[in-house]
């Protein structure tokens, strides 16, 4: 696997973030974050990165009139680092990807997608809404990022159970939980080569065979 720069975006408390540095320092993750990008001012996912020294800037999505004028800043800001994957980390805006990042930023969903999935279904809204409806199994989704909520190609997903007391927190701590573990694995597939983007599927491959010369 080679060392990867990360850049993040998120809009929140950047629990998403924290677990990235905790995989980096447990030398599970070969992998620094060169920025973090937030879409508010008082996002806590900040103060998070202020602590490790990783530079970081804010476009408010509010000052923007549209999804187009937004995320010409964001990658504005963005092009003065250099990062090998973009990692959207609870990121509460739609982004309007340049053409040559495709296949190189990835999403996080609390929810097996195309379940619980699209505009507005972000949060406990999530978890809220697959308890409401019945679903026996929840759990998330990490996939390639496009220019519709939720839509890009699915990497991974990881399950959870719904027990029958479960309350949207409950839920939503369980599925974190398989959150932690899978965003990192799909962010270790990515830089050991073994993710073959065709059409709407990822084809993971098979791990190179170290003993042949």
């Amino acid at each position: 696997m080679r060392h990867l720069k990360l850049a993040v975006l998120l809009s929140g408390g950047g629990r998403t973030l924290q677990n990235l540095f905790d995989q980096i320092d447990a030398v599970k993750l070969d992998a620094e974050v060169v920025v973090v990008g937030s879409s508010r001012r008082d996002a806590y996912g900040l103060e998070r990165a202020r602590l490790r020294g990783v530079p970081a800037f804010v476009v408010p999505s509010r000052r923007h009139r549209d999804t187009a004028s937004f995320s010409q800043v964001v990658f504005k800001n963005l092009g003065a680092y250099d990062y090998d994957l973009l990692v959207l980390a609870g990121f509460m805006c739609l982004l309007q990807i340049p053409e040559e990042q495709l296949g190189r930023v990835m999403n996080i969903h609390p929810a097996l997608i195309p379940a619980f999935c699209g505009e507005g279904q972000y949060g406990h809204l999530v978890h809220e809404a697959a308890i409401e409806y019945g679903v026996k199994v929840s759990g998330c989704t990490v996939h390639f990022a496009d220019n519709v909520y939720d839509h890009g190609p699915i990497i991974l997903q990881k399950t959870v159970p719904v027990l029958d007391d479960d309350t949207p927190d409950s839920l939503a701590e369980r599925v974190f939980a398989k959150e932690c573990e899978a965003y990192p694995e799909a962010i270790r597939l990515f830089g050991e080569g073994r993710l073959r983007i065709e059409g709407r599927r990822v084809r993971i491959l098979a791990p190179p065979d170290e003993t042949k010369p």
